[in-house]
């Protein structure tokens, strides 16, 4: 038989492993300050192209793994990183400059990209993003949590101004398009 003291002892290293083991990793700042900037188009995302009195021109097009947009007369365009707006001026400009004379254009998106869900959960994999989604909501979409879940908060990884980071947030959290959830399993 161990003697209280050390058996408390063993206790408390358990316990501090224990809480070594989690990798608690709170959301910087600019985690969440992405949820107010404007949307930034990337790989995976359809946009629709309206040219007025141009209908073969106005259609849904894909933007390709390398960040561009393929579209008739203009060539690829650059469309990662930038907005919608940003991406319309450009192809308008494109499309005066030899093609249209004056054209009136307008970009939306059409389909977000994907989001991925991981872990703890019925159906891990891709799903498709729906403007307001929450990380519960996202959960609900694959299959709810697994018997294992730890149901607090989650990790999401996403991507902020070009670099990639991980935070710990609650369910009741929104995600973006792209983003990664990982449901982690629960100690007890």
């Amino acid at each position: 038989m161990l003697p209280n003291r050390l058996l408390l002892m063993l206790f408390a290293a358990v316990l501090l492993t224990a809480a070594g083991c989690t990798h608690y990793r709170p959301a910087p700042a600019a985690f969440h300050a992405a949820l107010q900037e404007p949307y930034r188009l990337d790989a995976g995302d359809n946009i629709r192209l309206l040219v007025y009195e141009e209908d073969d021109l106005s259609q849904t097009y894909a933007v390709d793994q390398a960040g561009y947009v393929s579209i008739p007369l203009v060539g690829s365009v650059p469309a990662r990183g930038r907005t919608a707006q940003e991406l319309e001026l450009d192809i308008a400009a494109k499309l005066a400059n030899g093609f249209l004379r004056d054209p009136d254009v307008a970009v939306e998106v059409d389909r977000y990209r994907p989001i991925f869900i991981m872990g703890e959960v019925g159906a891990a994999g891709q799903y498709l993003y729906v403007p307001g989604m929450t990380v519960q909501k996202a959960i609900a979409a694959a299959g709810g949590f697994s018997t294992r879940a730890y149901q607090g908060s989650v990790d999401i990884t996403r991507t902020v101004n070009g670099e990639v980071m991980t935070g710990r947030v609650p369910i009741s959290d929104p995600l973006l398009p792209g983003d990664t959830v990982y449901v982690r399993e629960r100690l007890f």
